[in-house]
C-alpha cells in the first residue's frame, strides 16, 4: 500500500468516526449555487466561499473552464437539485496558462510520461511511444484569466439547455492573497435579462 493510500485512509476513518448528522444532509445543496472552479489543489472553495457541507454544488476541473461536462453538470445542478446562482472561479498563476494546445499535443505524441517545465518551456521526461490522440482534444488553456472567465459565462449564459433566469457570475480568485476579484464584464454578461 502507498503512503498517500494509507494517509488518505486513515484521514477517512477519522473523519467516518465523527460523521455525526451529515447522514442526514439533503441531496439539494441547501445554499441554492453552484461554483465552476479550477481543480487547482491551492484553491479550497469551501474556505474561500465559506462553505460547509451540503451548501453548494462544486465543479472542478482543470482551468475551471465551461466544458461540455461542465455545462452538463451545472445544467444538472439547477433542472434536477434546484441551483438559482452559479459562479464562475479562474485564478491566478493558473497552470493552464503555461501551455496550449499545440505544445499539450506534442507532448502526448511524444511520451506519455509526465513532462517537466523550466524557463524554457515543457519538456517531456521519458521515452515514447506516444499518442497522437491529443490532438482530438481542445485543452481549453487559458492566454488571459478576465477573458477566459468572460468566454466561459457566455458560453453558458448562451447554451440553449441554460435558463435565462440564473444569474452567472464571474471571479478570478488571487492565490497570493485569497481574495475573489470581480470580473465585471462576465457578471454583466452573465446578468439575469
Amino acid at each position: 500500500m502507498s503512503e498517500i493510500l494509507t494517509e488518505v485512509l486513515a484521514a477517512n476513518e477519522a473523519y467516518a468516526a465523527n460523521f455525526g448528522d451529515k447522514a442526514n444532509l439533503p441531496m439539494p445543496p441547501g445554499r441554492h449555487f453552484a461554483i465552476l472552479t479550477c481543480m487547482d489543489a491551492r484553491l479550497d472553495p469551501a474556505k474561500y466561499a465559506g462553505l460547509a457541507e451540503g451548501d453548494a454544488h462544486v465543479i472542478r476541473n482543470a482551468g475551471g473552464r465551461a466544458s461540455d461536462d461542465a455545462i452538463r453538470s451545472l445544467v444538472i445542478s439547477y433542472k434536477l437539485l434546484g441551483t438559482r446562482e452559479w459562479f464562475v472561479i479562474h485564478h491566478t498563476d493558473c497552470g493552464m496558462e503555461t501551455f496550449t494546445n499545440e505544445i499539450m499535443n506534442d507532448l502526448l505524441s511524444s511520451s506519455l510520461k509526465t513532462a517537466t517545465l523550466d524557463g524554457n518551456g515543457w519538456h517531456d521526461t521519458g521515452p515514447g511511444p506516444g499518442s497522437p490522440e491529443g490532438k482530438y482534444i481542445n485543452w481549453l488553456t487559458i492566454k488571459d484569466q478576465a477573458q477566459s472567465v468572460l468566454e466561459d459565462v457566455k458560453r453558458i449564459r448562451h447554451h440553449p439547455l441554460v435558463p435565462a433566469n440564473i444569474p452567472i457570475y464571474g471571479y478570478i480568485y488571487d492565490v497570493k492573497t485569497g481574495k475573489l476579484m470581480e470580473v465585471p464584464e462576465a457578471t454583466t454578461a452573465g446578468k439575469v435579462d
